[in-house]
C-alpha cells in the first residue's frame, strides 16, 4: 500500500473523476495499464507507471511504484492512500 500527500488544487492530477485540466489523469492511466499489462513483467510495466506519474505531475517513490507494477502484473488489488493537503 502506498501513500501520497496532493495538494487540492492538485487532484485532478490523481483522480479520474475530478474536474480539471489534465486529460489522463494517473488513477485513469493505472486503471487502463491494470486492465491491458495484467501478466506483463514488472520491469515492463514500471516505465509505464512513471511516465504516467510524470505527466501527472505526480512525484511517487521509486518502491511505490514498484508496488503498483507488481500489483498490476499479478492482477492484485492495489490501495493507494491519498492525503489532501
Amino acid at each position: 500500500m502506498g501513500e501520497i500527500s496532493v495538494g487540492r488544487q492538485h487532484l485532478d492530477r490523481l483522480m479520474a473523476d475530478a474536474a480539471g485540466t489534465y486529460g489522463a489523469p494517473y488513477q485513469r492511466s493505472f486503471a487502463e495499464l491494470a486492465e491491458t499489462h495484467r501478466g506483463w513483467p514488472v520491469a515492463e510495466i514500471l516505465p509505464l507507471l512513471r511516465r504516467a506519474a510524470d505527466q501527472a505531475l505526480l512525484e511517487f517513490p521509486h518502491s511505490d511504484l514498484v508496488e503498483q507494477a507488481e500489483a498490476i502484473s499479478t492482477g492484485e488489488r492495489y490501495v493507494l492512500r491519498v492525503r489532501v493537503t
